[in-house]
């Protein structure tokens, strides 16, 4: 990953947004798994300490679901990128502003 400059003029250029993109790219998809996972051991917590109550259980086991869901959504985004990104040539991943 390239190193972002640092300016200091008042006026940001576009070289500092293609920056930001890059970082907003790179962290929010891990992040998106990595909350996934943290519901999905929330809903298995709850799930454990439901006691038998019906209601409980089916609060847990849709949070599960919940999860599950997200983690598999999660995936197949960056699976697709990683296709679409072998398919063609183009990172989109990779946000650049042509000059």
């Amino acid at each position: 990953m390239a190193v972002c400059p640092i300016t200091t003029s008042t006026a940001a250029p576009l070289s500092e947004l293609e920056c930001l993109m890059r970082n907003v790219f790179s962290i929010i998809i891990p992040f998106a798994g990595l909350a996934a996972f943290v519901v999905l051991i929330v809903g298995g917590f709850s799930y454990l300490t439901s006691a038998g109550d019906p209601k409980k259980v089916q609060q847990a086991q849709g949070t599960i679901t919940g999860a599950i869901i997200g983690i598999i959504v999660t995936l197949a985004i960056w699976f697709i990128f990683q296709l679409i990104k072998v398919i063609t040539g183009i990172d989109v991943l990779q946000f650049a502003i042509p000059t």
